[in-house]
Formats: C-alpha cells, sequence, structure tokens
C-alpha cells in the first residue's frame, strides 16, 4: 500500500528553523538527526547515499555534522544539502542561494560541473521523483571512475561438471550427475573472477538503464561511458535478469577494499537506482533513511576547482594529504600548507559562506590565509564566496611584508526561466571571477615594479 508521504521543505544553514507538524514529523525527524553522519551505519541504510562519501577528505569535518538539529518545532540546518526521508517523511534541504521554492538551480549547476554530467533536460523539483532521477546522471561519472581502477575481481565458488578437473571433486554430486560414467567429473573450484556479486549489480544497472527513458542517453553519451558499459557486458556472461533480488541483498553491504574504494561509491549508487520504485512508493521501506546528501563546503570547492584549473591554479588534496608544501624546511613531520587553490602569483580559499563585507570574515580565516602567503611566497589571496544577487570585489592592503587580501563574489542566485538560462548566466560569471582574479594580479605587479 502506498504510503502518503509528507515533504518538508528548508535551506541549507537555516539558523531561524523551519517549521514542521511535530504530531506528524517529530518521531521520524529525531531519528534522521540523532547521530552525525560519521555514525550512519551505511550497511544499515543502503539507500542514503552521501557526498564526499569519505569524511576524512573534507576539511570542514563533515562526518561530525548532523543532517540537522531540532530546537523545539523547528527544523535548524547546517551545511549539508540534497534529500532525506524516513517512513513517510521527508525532508528537502535546497541551497540557501536558490531564488524559489521549486527550482534549486544553483545546487544542480554545481553537481553537473563536479561529477561531468548534461542536466539540460532534468526536470527539476524538490520531490521525491526529481532528486532520484538525478541518480541516473550520476550513473556514468561513477561508472568511468570505478573502471579507471580496472574491473573489479573477487574469488567466486564455481561448480563444473567436465573432463578438465582443476579443483576439488565433488563426489556427491559426481554421483548424482554422472552415475553411467560419461567422461565428465563433477568438481568445485574457486577463481578470481570479474563475474561476481559487485559486478552483476552494475550490469542489472546498465540494463535497467538501457530501457529507461532518461537512461538511454546516458549510457552512450561517450566514448570512455560506452567502453565501461561494454566492459562490464563483457566481465558478467553469466548475467541473467530474473536474478535482481538475489543480487541486490548480495551487495546490501558496501565494499570495505581500500584499492576499489570507488566501486564501493558506484555499488550504492546501483542499489538507489535499482530500489528506486521502492522508495518511491514506500514498499518494504519502513524504517529504512533512503536519500542523497551533498556537504555544501566540498561541494562549492569542488565546484570552483573546475573553474580555476583552466587559469593554471592546483587544487592540493588538503583533505588526504597529497600535495601542498610542508611547513618546516627540514620536513620532519605531516604538517603542510594546503590552500584550496594557489598559483605563483596567488593563493586562494572557497568559502561557501557569506562575506559581504570585511566584518563577515573570521579572525581564523583571515589569519590562516596570511600564513599561506609567508609560506607560498606570494603577494596575493582571497575568498571566493557566493553571492546573492550582487557583485563584489573587494581588496585591502596587507601591513608588514605587504600583499594583498581580496574577497571575490560570484553572483549565483540570479532568477532565470530555465536551466538553460542559469547555466548561461554562470558561464558569465566564471569568466567575470576570472577577470577579477587577473586585474588583482596585475594591479600588485604593477605596484611592485
Amino acid at each position: 500500500m502506498k504510503r502518503m508521504m509528507k515533504l518538508i521543505k528548508t535551506t541549507d544553514n537555516n539558523g531561524r528553523g523551519e517549521p514542521f507538524d511535530a504530531a506528524l514529523h517529530l518521531g521520524n525527524l529525531k531519528k534522521l538527526s540523532a547521530k552525525p553522519l560519521c555514525e550512519l551505519d551505511l550497511a544499515e541504510h543502503p539507500n542514503l547515499l552521501i557526498f564526499p562519501s569519505d569524511f576524512k577528505v573534507n576539511g570542514d569535518d563533515i562526518g561530525n555534522q548532523h543532517i540537522f538539529t531540532i530546537d523545539e518545532n523547528r527544523l535548524l540546518t547546517g551545511n549539508i544539502m540534497g534529500f532525506i526521508g524516513y517512513n513517510n517523511t521527508q525532508v528537502s534541504i535546497r541551497s540557501r542561494f536558490a531564488t524559489n521554492d521549486t527550482n534549486d538551480y544553483f545546487l544542480h549547476y554545481m553537481l553537473q560541473r563536479v561529477f561531468a554530467i548534461n542536466l539540460f533536460d532534468l526536470k527539476f523539483g524538490t520531490n521525491n521523483e526529481g532528486v532520484f532521477n538525478f541518480l541516473i546522471y550520476l550513473f556514468p561519472e561513477f561508472l568511468k571512475r570505478a573502471i579507471r581502477q580496472g574491473v573489479y575481481k573477487e574469488y567466486q565458488t564455481r561448480n563444473y561438471n567436465d573432463a578438465n578437473v582443476k579443483g576439488r571433486i565433488d563426489i556427491a554430486r559426481h554421483i548424482r550427475q554422472n552415475i553411467s560414467f560419461t567422461g565428465k567429473i563433477a568438481y568445485t573450484t574457486r577463481e578470481y573472477s570479474t563475474d561476481n556479486h559487485v559486478t552483476q549489480l552494475v550490469r542489472h544497472t546498465i540494463e535497467y538503464l538501457a530501457v529507461h527513458p532518461l537512461g538511454s542517453n546516458v549510457l552512450y553519451n561517450d566514448e570512455e561511458t560506452r567502453n565501461a558499459v561494454s566492459g562490464i557486458c563483457q566481465a558478467t556472461p553469466t548475467y541473467n535478469r530474473k536474478e535482481l533480488r538475489s543480487v541486490i541483498n548480495c551487495n546490501l553491504r558496501p565494499l570495505s577494499h581500500p584499492f576499489f574504494i570507488e566501486y564501493r561509491n558506484l555499488q550504492l549508487l546501483c542499489l538507489q537506482i535499482l530500489q528506486h520504485e521502492e522508495i518511491r512508493y514506500g514498499n518494504d521501506n519502513n524504517n529504512q533513511i533512503y536519500g542523497i546528501l551533498y556537504d555544501g563546503a566540498w561541494l562549492w570547492e569542488e565546484y570552483l576547482n573546475t573553474v580555476l584549473r583552466d587559469i593554471g591554479f592546483l587544487h592540493p588534496k588538503n583533505k588526504i594529504g597529497e600535495g601542498g608544501i610542508h611547513i618546516f624546511t627540514d620536513k620532519v613531520g605531516r604538517e603542510k600548507a594546503m590552500p584550496d587553490y594557489h598559483r605563483s602569483d596567488i593563493v586562494l580559499d572557497a568559502k561557501y559562506k557569506r562575506y559581504s563585507d570585511w566584518s563577515a570574515v573570521s579572525r581564523d580565516d583571515r589569519n590562516q590565509l596570511i600564513a599561506y602567503m609567508h609560506l607560498y611566497n606570494t603577494v596575493n589571496s582571497g575568498f571566493i564566496v557566493p553571492l546573492e544577487n550582487s557583485d563584489i570585489k573587494m581588496t585591502r592592503s596587507l601591513s608588514g611584508r605587504g600583499g594583498t587580501m581580496s574577497i571575490i563574489g560570484m553572483n549565483v542566485s540570479t532568477i532565470c526561466d530555465n536551466f538553460k538560462d542559469f547555466c548561461s548566466h554562470m558561464a558569465k560569471e566564471e569568466k567575470l571571477l576570472k577577470e577579477k582574479i587577473a586585474q588583482i594580479c596585475d594591479c600588485s605587479r604593477i605596484e611592485h615594479t
């Protein structure tokens, strides 16, 4: 029987709180807000997808964040965005920079850039259907990332009955199947195979998308995706569409192999896609947390990287210790300086905050940027922030060794009739951002010559 779903709409970083009907939702919301993200057992909730999936890669400590908190009968949110549900309660958390109640173009635009997907034909909305349709567009990028690690292999037990014995002879099965000797031997062997429960799950997802109205295009959008799809199909010769439920059950515990981390993400995504109908209609889904969540600070930082790398910026993997420079010349210890982006003439930090003027900049953020300037021997620095219907580039000169510090804004909240128009607006903003950075560096270069 279909359950009546109740959707609560709010925005990220809503400190005033969103009111809700306690009689309908309080128990379910307490369940969703009871634990920080790092304490949620994803094996227990395979229909919950969180980005970034590895909580340790995010310097804003997403793992210790709660999805939201409850203050009396109001819902208070932080940097977490997306969609989440439990029983008959669903919560949609839009970006606070969204211009209306229906279309969160800014969130979807960042997702499009970070995951390299085409969303021009996506029908937006804050309901369950719109959010889970988005998973289909994520599939090619997740598949390609996984395939770059190689086709997943693991040991499988196989039963054979032929003349090429290469394992343990199964006496009972041999007597049962070969009672009048025909030259065959029944035996069992362990093989390191690409045909396993994970690749079978991916194959079932491919076959599901092949007949889905949105799926056929994403499977064959580019050559790398086509090759990845072909590789999975070749790796799963025993595919049988009637075994879907059995394959899903075998994948309910996420992979833990450190090398195949991308397959874990793909595995969780496939489970959500294949179980979409159950989630949509609430079948057999009582007491299951489901949804798709993003850390806003992480998403903003990764989106800006897609813009700034075109003009020579490096983006250290500062959350996992790759890149950056050692603080001490002897390089003893693990301390490194890792700004979000750096170039020879400027260091930049992404801030998913409202920095409308200098009073909004915290002392810690300011001092950290000054330290980066010293260690990277640059004379310019800045914060890149999203803005609502305004445009700022404020630059101040520093005392002591000199240099500049700037607040550089991008207008991400313009009102557009459709998503295509919003993409055109953002393309102009990205060009303007590059021009602002160039202007800061050019002015500083002139002053120091």
